[in-house]
């Protein structure tokens, strides 16, 4: 018998309500009213050592063929955009930084921060041309908090690129792997990445496929 408890939450992005929506290992998930998004309670979610645990579980070795080919979108995205004269960020950089290794063996000038494995606040003072966050924003606890970091990090006309699994009306949440992993607390609908755009200060928005693009 399920005797969870459903309590009443606030989207953490919009701060809209979120009703209940899915049951799944003991965590109970949202949907957005506004942007809908789903959320996983923040009750629910485990805790900082977990989640630490969790990150170097990852099979994330930069020299692995697979992982590169995985990441080749976003990085093809920032070499579209942007040339080795412009300075970059790699923003939750994680256990195996495999965009940063890609974009610097093309001579790309690229920084990397994560608060748990590159723990430097000092790369959050300045400003870059671009800003790459590869499978990292379905972590975020505070979205809006953190995109709103993001877009103090660009310099005027600068992007973010980030790289994540989209969450819409065709998706099967019961069967979707993306949410079996415990670290992944927010799952974006296209209306979710239109709320960013639209109330953090953006000018333009662009999803292609996995790579979302956002313009100050």
């Amino acid at each position: 018998m399920n005797t969870h408890v459903f309590p009443y939450i606030e989207c953490p992005l919009c701060r809209s309500d979120a009703d209940y929506f899915y049951f799944f290992r003991g965590k109970a998930y949202y949907r957005c009213t506004n942007c809908l998004s789903v959320i996983m309670n923040p009750d629910d979610r485990v805790d900082s050592k977990r989640e630490k645990q969790r990150y170097e579980e990852h099979n994330n070795d930069v020299n692995d063929k697979g992982y590169q080919k995985f990441v080749m979108p976003i990085v093809n995205s920032v070499i579209k955009y942007f040339n080795t004269e412009n300075s970059g960020l790699d923003f939750g950089a994680g256990t195996g930084p495999v965009v940063s290794k890609l974009l610097l063996e093309k001579g790309y000038n690229i920084k990397k921060y994560d608060p748990l494995f590159f723990d430097d606040l000092t790369k959050l003072d300045n400003k870059y041309d671009y800003v790459v966050c590869c499978e990292v924003m379905e972590h975020f606890h505070d979205p809006l908090k953190e995109f709103r970091l993001l877009r103090s990090l660009l310099c005027d006309e600068g992007m973010i690129f980030c790289m994540t699994y989209l969450y819409d009306e065709e998706t099967d949440f019961g069967e979707w792997y993306y949410k079996n992993d415990e670290t992944h607390v927010f799952f974006y609908h296209r209306e979710a990445i239109k709320w960013i755009c639209e109330n953090i200060g953006f000018s333009i928005y662009k999803i292609e496929g996995r790579v979302i693009k956002l313009q100050k």
